[in-house]
């Protein structure tokens, strides 16, 4: 068996170094692509002559008409065990496997936990302004004995939750599904969406984008909010309705955004996200780092193998 394998979507030109393909000579040739996302037309072009194509979560869009344009494609492999981009219904339509891969589990908050810390103390603002030559600029905020929301409170919401304790938080959350019982098992007050919204100093977001979630934080939510809170999200861009965000923002209605997720991606380069003075803004960067690119690359080459033997693993859909 020589299957033609392809490797895209590594934006940072990684993946080759992260782990060992060469454990993937015995049953094919892996291709690392370097381009960027283009129009179906040209994605076709690029990838027609791929059996197998293994993605990062939520950046290439696989619709049905990409997917309709790839006869030879038998195995589509994605970083995670959910991927937006990926029409798996189509997928299966068409006979083509989609398998996923774990996720290691400390990227996220720990992101999440950098950006409060840096939004909340100034930092950008501190560091261009000692790169520039000069000092201090301003006072920075606190944390000990202020008040942190979390909207969604599952694995990387209770992980953040932990941290926040460790620093002498109070920590309240909310979602449609959290009861007072499990807030109370995490150490975590539940209070109702308004009072989240209200109560909180900082509020960061973590849930999944459904269509529950979509526009979930909205303007009325966001008038909610203290003039000195921050909103913070490295869940999924459009849970948050970025223009009430901005409008917020900019007329100093909310003091701060920490974000590393957006409507779309790459981030525009006009976006008003890329230059308001009030938001500390990172390019999706919650589950890029080495042990979860090394879990990513490394189950994927396991997927690879076990589909070529037969017996397919982790399957999505």
């Amino acid at each position: 068996m020589s299957l033609q394998i392809a490797v895209i979507d590594d934006w940072q030109n990684v993946a080759s170094g992260v782990v060992d393909w060469s454990v993937l000579s015995s049953v094919g040739q892996v291709h690392f692509l370097h381009d960027y996302p283009a129009d179906t037309a040209t994605m076709v072009e690029r990838l027609k002559g791929f059996e197998v194509i293994c993605v990062m979560r939520e950046r290439s869009l696989f619709d049905k008409a990409l997917l309709q344009g790839l006869p030879n494609l038998k195995l589509l492999v994605t970083g995670g065990m959910r991927n937006a981009a990926i029409d798996i219904p189509a997928a299966k339509a068409l006979g083509i496997q989609v398998c996923g891969t774990d996720s290691y589990k400390q990227a996220a908050p720990e992101l999440t936990w950098a950006l409060i810390m840096a939004s909340t103390r100034n930092l950008l603002a501190e560091a261009n302004s000692l790169r520039a030559g000069g000092w201090q600029v301003g006072l920075g905020g606190d944390l000990y004995g202020k008040t942190l929301g979390i909207l969604g409170l599952g694995s990387i919401g209770q992980k953040v939750a932990q941290f926040a304790q460790v620093f002498g938080m109070r920590v309240i959350a909310w979602s449609e599904n959290l009861t007072q019982e499990r807030a109370a098992q995490c150490g975590v007050t539940w209070v109702s969406k308004q009072a989240l919204f209200e109560q909180a100093d900082i509020l960061t977001v973590h849930l999944v984008l459904s269509d529950r979630s979509r526009g979930l934080v909205d303007a009325e939510a966001l008038s909610w909010m203290k003039p000195s809170a921050r909103l913070v999200n490295t869940a999924r861009g459009p849970i948050v309705d970025e223009q009430a965000l901005v409008a917020a923002l900019e007329s100093g209605r909310l003091a701060g955004a920490a974000l590393d997720v957006y409507g779309e991606e790459p981030l525009p380069v006009d976006h008003p996200f890329r230059h308001l003075p009030n938001v500390l803004a990172t390019p999706h960067i919650g589950y890029v780092s080495e042990q979860n690119y090394r879990q990513f690359y490394q189950q994927m080459i396991e997927d690879v193998q076990a589909w070529a033997a037969g017996t397919p693993i982790r399957a999505l859909g």
